[in-house]
């Protein structure tokens, strides 16, 4: 019970993730890219997660779209 409410809310967070900060992860990222060179492994792997992130969440956002609007 607890797990299944565990899994629906890390569901939400990245679709909610994906559909609100994707822009702002995206503008940052790129004028963050302009300005330096990813010397640190911190870095990229942050950026690498933020981007895993929403990419995660417009595919449970996708996922869940289709199933609900299905014409057949």
């Amino acid at each position: 019970m607890y797990k299944n409410r565990i899994t629906n809310f890390i569901k939400f967070l990245a679709v909610w993730i994906s559909q609100n900060l994707a822009i702002p992860f995206w503008v940052v990222g790129h004028i963050h890219l302009s300005i330096h060179s990813f010397h640190d492994l911190y870095e990229l792997m942050s950026s690498i997660g933020m981007n895993l992130i929403v990419a995660i969440g417009f595919y449970i956002d996708y996922k869940s779209n289709v199933n609900t609007n299905k014409d057949g």
